[in-house]
Formats: C-alpha cells, sequence, structure tokens
C-alpha cells in the first residue's frame, strides 16, 4: 500500500482535479453502466468505491481507475442473456472474478505479458468496441427496439424502418451532441457532457415532453451510498472465461496509461503493481454493486489537465461523487435517456482510432489482416470471445514473426581487420572449417528455420562447423533435438561440431540432456566478456584438429 501525504501545496490543485472528474463523469459513468446493460445509477458506484481506492494501491500516482467504454461493452455481452432477478448476482459475481484475475497478475508480475499482444490486434479492438458502442446506442437514441439480438443486425434493421422512430427523441439525443462538441471548443470543454445533458433535460422538461424516456423510468438514483452485493459462487463456472476477457482490457488500457502518462518524479509506473491496484478496486467494487474499473486515459487525461498533483486527486473524486449524488439525486433522475445515449455515442466516436488504422494498414500485409480480422470479429462475436481470439491470434501472430526472423550467415574471419558476414554455403565443404551464427530467436517455432539453413553434411568430409550461440541465454529441447541430429550428421562424415560463446545456463542444459557428452567438453567453448574471444578460440583448436 502507498503512504499518502497531503502536502498543502498540492491541496487545491487536487480538489479542482478531484472535483472537475466528479462533475464530469457522473454521466460518463451512468452511460457506462448503461453499456453494461444495467442501470446507470451502478456506474456511480464505481466511482465512489474503486476510483478511490485503486489510488492507495497502484504503482501509477496519476492514473484514473474507473469505468471505461470497452470494459462496459464486455460487460454488457457477457450479461445480456441473464435475466432481471440474476443480473444484480451476476454482475457481483463478475466484477469480483476481474478484480481477482487482476490481483493475481499483480502479484505474479505479469505485466511483461502485455508485450506479446501487438499493436494491430489493439487497434483493430478498439475500434471494433468504438463501432460497437456507436450502434449498441440507437434504441435509446430513437426509441426503436429491435427485436433482433446482435448490434449489427438491430442497426440494420432500425435504419430499415424510420417510420418506427421517435424522432422528438432522436433530436434531443442529437441536441446533446451538439451542445457537447459546441461546448468542448470553448474554454468550457471540461464540462462540456453536464452542458450537453443539462441542455437536453431543460429542453424536455421546459417543452413537456413525456414521450422522451429519462433515467426515472429505467431505474431511480438513491441519495444513499451503495448497497452490500453478495457474489454467487455457482455462477463462477459460467463467468469465469468473460471475466476474463474484462479483465484483459482493463489491464491492456492500464499499462497504456501508466506507459503514457510517468509519475511526477520522471520514472515509469510499474505495470504488474498497477495490475494489483486494479484488482483490489474492482473486488471492493464488486460487493458494492459497481461495475468492473480500469485504467481510464479519458480519465487520466482530465484529471492532469484539471491540475492533478497527486494520488489526493482521484481520492478526492470519489469523496466528491458521493457528495454530488447526495446532494443532486433528483436531478440526476431527470436526465432523458436519449441524452444519455449521444453521450456514449459521441464518446464511441471519439475512441476510434483511425489515424492509428492507417498507420496499421501501411506497415505491412500480416499486421493490416491481423487489425481487420480482429476488427470483424470484434463485431460479430460476443466480446468477451473477441479479446481471447485476439490474443490467441497475437501469440500465434509472435511466434510466426520470430520464426520468420531468424537467420543464420556464414563467419569469414580476418587477421588484420573485423569478420565478414557471407551467405551460408548449401553444402559443407571438406576439409575447411565453416563459422556459423545465429541471429534471431532460437525457441521452437524458429528451429525448422534454423534447421533448413544448416550447410548440409552429406556429401562432406574432414570438415568442423563453429556454432556461435552468444546471446542466447536459454535454449529448448526442440533446438537441442536439432543440434544432435546435425552432431550425428557430421560424425558420420568424419567432421566435428564445436559450439562457442555459451553461458553458464545452456552449459548446465547441455549436461543434464546428454549432449554434452556427445559433443564432447572440449568442444564447448563458454562466453567471455570478450566479443570474439571464445570464437577465436575454437578457431584455433578447430585449425589444430583438421591438421591432426
Amino acid at each position: 500500500m502507498t503512504t499518502l501525504k497531503l502536502e498543502k501545496k498540492n491541496l487545491t490543485s487536487d480538489l479542482m482535479a478531484g472535483l472537475t472528474f466528479a462533475v464530469a463523469n457522473i454521466p460518463t459513468s451512468m452511460a457506462h453502466a448503461m453499456l453494461a446493460t444495467v442501470s446507470p445509477v451502478l456506474g456511480i458506484y464505481t466511482l465512489m468505491v474503486g476510483t478511490p481506492l485503486a489510488a492507495f494501491f497502484t504503482s501509477s500516482v496519476l492514473m484514473n481507475v474507473s469505468t471505461t467504454s470497452a470494459m462496459s461493452v464486455a460487460v454488457g455481452s457477457s450479461l445480456i442473456y441473464y435475466p432481471a432477478d440474476q443480473k444484480t448476482a451476476a454482475l457481483a459475481t463478475l466484477v469480483l472474478l476481474v478484480g481477482v484475475i487482476s490481483l493475481v497478475a499483480g502479484v505474479f508480475k505479469l505485466g511483461n505479458l502485455l508485450r506479446f499482444i501487438p499493436n494491430s490486434v489493439m487497434v483493430g479492438f478498439s475500434n471494433g468496441v468504438g463501432v460497437l458502442i456507436i450502434i449498441g446506442q440507437l434504441s435509446d437514441l430513437t426509441g426503436y427496439d429491435s427485436l433482433y439480438s446482435g448490434k449489427v443486425a438491430k442497426t440494420l434493421d432500425t435504419l430499415l424502418h424510420p417510420s418506427e422512430l421517435n424522432w422528438i427523441a432522436l433530436l434531443v439525443g442529437l441536441i446533446t451532441i451538439a451542445v457537447i462538441l459546441l461546448a468542448s471548443r470553448t474554454r468550457l470543454r471540461k464540462i462540456s457532457a453536464i452542458l450537453g445533458l443539462g441542455a437536453a433535460t431543460a429542453l424536455v422538461a421546459i417543452l413537456g415532453l413525456e414521450n422522451v424516456e429519462l433515467i426515472s423510468d429505467v431505474a431511480a438514483v438513491p441519495g444513499v451510498l451503495p448497497h452490500l452485493a453478495i457474489p454467487r459462487l455457482s455462477l463462477i463456472p459460467a463467468l469465469l472465461i468473460p471475466a476474463l476477457s474484462v479483465a484483459i482490457i482493463g489491464l491492456v488500457q492500464g499499462a497504456a496509461v501508466s506507459q503514457k502518462y510517468p509519475n511526477p518524479d520522471g520514472k515509469f509506473p510499474d505495470a504488474s503493481r498497477d495490475f494489483s491496484g486494479q484488482g483490489i478496486a474492482n473486488i471492493a467494487t464488486g460487493f458494492f454493486q459497481g461495475i468492473p474499473a480500469g485504467g481510464s486515459m479519458s480519465g487520466t487525461s482530465l484529471n492532469i489537465s484539471s491540475g492533478a498533483k497527486t494520488r489526493w486527486a482521484n481520492i478526492f473524486a470519489g469523496v466528491f461523487v458521493i457528495l454530488i449524488v447526495f446532494l443532486f439525486s433528483p436531478l440526476v433522475e431527470k436526465i432523458p435517456m436519449p441524452a444519455l445515449a449521444g453521450l456514449v455515442m459521441l464518446a464511441g466516436f471519439q475512441s476510434l482510432q483511425i489515424p492509428a488504422a492507417i498507420t496499421v494498414w501501411q506497415t505491412g500485409r500480416i499486421a493490416g489482416i491481423m487489425m481487420v480480422l480482429t476488427f470483424i470479429l470484434t463485431l460479430i462475436i460476443p466480446l468477451q470471445y473477441a479479446v481471447l481470439v485476439g490474443v490467441a491470434f497475437s501469440i500465434i501472430l509472435s511466434a510466426v514473426s520470430a520464426s520468420n526472423q531468424v537467420r543464420v550467415v556464414k563467419v569469414i574471419p580476418k587477421e588484420n581487420g573485423f569478420p565478414i558476414e557471407a551467405p551460408v554455403p548449401a553444402n559443407l565443404p571438406s576439409n575447411e572449417i565453416t563459422m556459423l551464427l545465429i541471429n534471431g530467436s532460437v525457441f521452437f517455432a524458429a528451429v525448422q528455420t534454423i534447421e533448413d539453413s544448416l550447410p548440409k553434411a552429406d556429401a562432406t568430409d574432414h570438415a568442423v562447423v563453429i556454432l556461435g550461440l552468444r546471446g542466447h541465454s536459454e535454449i529448448g529441447s526442440t533446438f537441442i533435438t536439432t543440434l544432435w541430429r546435425y552432431l550425428d550428421k557430421l560424425k558420420a562424415h568424419n567432421s566435428k561440431l564445436m559450439i562457442v560463446g555459451i553461458d553458464q545456463d545452456v552449459h548446465e542444459q547441455f549436461l543434464r540432456t546428454g549432449f554434452l557428452d556427445a559433443l564432447g567438453e572440449e568442444a564447448v567453448f563458454m562466453v567471455t566478456p570478450q566479443i570474439g574471444e571464445a570464437m577465436n578460440l575454437a578457431l584455433a583448436k578447430a585449425k589444430e584438429w583438421l591438421d591432426g
């Protein structure tokens, strides 16, 4: 847990940042709860509990942990088939699982695993989520409730039935979007969401538009603290995979925030510790009816631009949310649902990463295909599974990329100069020393490429192959098996294999597997601080062997 020290010089800045965040994000959190297919009030509960609690435990000083659109869409996909009387328990169980998974990821230092998710997959996924956010609000925006289940099908059905739309509700939503966009171009941009919702609320009240649905028609906003929610253990098996997907989304978003915003001391936060902080926040939130929380890029940006200096900004934000709900809950209930839908759709548009998608497409064919495939899957299959499929694709892509990047080169030593790289000969020349160097990974997916690159020994006699492994601190059984096969081929043709530049760990692997006995201790040359020393020693030994 982080030691908090409230310094007087930062108090005003943190108070203002906390107040600004609370005012701007109460409607946003309610909109996120709508994405999660639960009562809009539950998004506010997350700000009350999860946001201040995370500030105590994360490594990132300024990172805001709150509701996010991507996590909420994934929650909605996970809870859509639960009846109303089970949704509260299902949500509590899901949020608890998200917290436990995040906490475990932090305790076991899994922050580095996020580097295996390529940018192409994340851009495709993020744009897919942005589109889902936009089209998922058409029902509340237009007042037309399509009978189809998929969001894409609902969208097409809505567009085909213009005569059944509530055009007054649609106008209220569009006015909300217009006011927010206009206000965002002025000094009032930090409260543009409040101004948009306020204008829509006033318009509906003044004109008496009774056919426009309000928040009070969906759920009451009690001016009290959230009630205790008890997770249902029997729901854990069914919600485990969805919880894993939601946790991955939150952790990836949090890692992006911590890498973009360093701590005030200039150092970048520890991603694994941020995982733990988000996990603890979600575990607590699960017991108080909130929806999942994760590192929020927009929330963090708003905090910093509002003057946040320490962790207290996020703690004050939670306190201000409680005060606002206690004092103004009747006013919150008067917000029109089309206005909230317009706010969410605008957030969806703003989350689209069009320039990033263009960059990925221009980078290369494989990256572009991965991005498009992830985008399509995000639209057509449940989001919780799209996340896992995207992660699986990223792992496969990493393996394929690593296997294609490995290269074996021939090294020609020069007595009065630096060695020269040359292509590996197809066939191993007899009575000569051939020095080889492996550039790239030697893990199992790349081994076949390495084996195919080695010069064939079928027609050779009395030759030496010196293979450099400097920089490869651990090699797998697949690579050792390949080395063994090549050693046997060389021995069958009166030839020798020498391996240079290995460290103590690889030496132990050779010893444990029996390969060292087959190779011979005299054919192994340990790595030294001086680059090229081990290779020169092996070269001298190889010349002696050939002459002998």
